[in-house]
């Protein structure tokens, strides 16, 4: 009977997480509520930040002047710096990739952007803020709305082909 239960509760795998047990990265899996605000653009329930032991991170999808979309990891109580995104990244400029644009670049809607699945269907740059190292677990979305993944970040940047930089405001 426990044995039953146990394979009800077991999340049904994202393409992330089945992309993290090809490369033999352990993580475990997240689930959370979301609602949608006023335009339809989903809001995490900011509920999981209150246990400090858990670090979430957010993916910030961007466009350089020079290198076209790229990506920023910062912590989802911080703001990510363009400025110190585009130094790092070799652009003279960075801005936010517009909302409309954002499903047709990376193929996840607003609030499911993850930079696993970012970096194995388009290999665009991935910049993790230099917090991750501060910890040994951080939560990133596993590429649906509701879902995380907590990993190892040194795990996330192998995977990930990611630089560490400094890039909070």
């Amino acid at each position: 009977m426990s044995k039953k239960k146990n394979k009800k509760n077991k999340l049904e795998k994202t393409l992330v997480e089945k992309i993290l047990d090809q490369h033999k990265v352990k993580y475990r899996q997240a689930e959370f509520a979301v609602t949608k605000d006023k335009g339809g653009v989903a809001q995490m329930d900011t509920s999981i930040l209150r246990d400090k032991e858990q670090f979430v991170y957010k993916t910030l999808v961007c466009e350089g002047n020079k290198t076209g979309p790229l990506v920023g990891v910062v912590p989802v109580t911080e703001h990510l710096s363009m400025k110190k995104l585009a130094k790092v990244s070799g652009n003279k400029k960075c801005e936010m990739l517009p909302l409309k644009k954002l499903e047709k670049t990376t193929g996840y809607v607003h609030g499911a952007n993850t930079p696993i699945g970012i970096h194995f269907t388009h290999h665009f740059p991935i910049y993790l803020d230099n917090t991750m190292k501060e910890t040994d677990e951080v939560g990133v979305s596993s590429g649906k709305l509701g879902r995380s993944v907590f990993l190892n970040p040194e795990d996330l940047a192998k995977v990930t082909e990611a630089k560490f930089a400094d890039l909070l405001e």
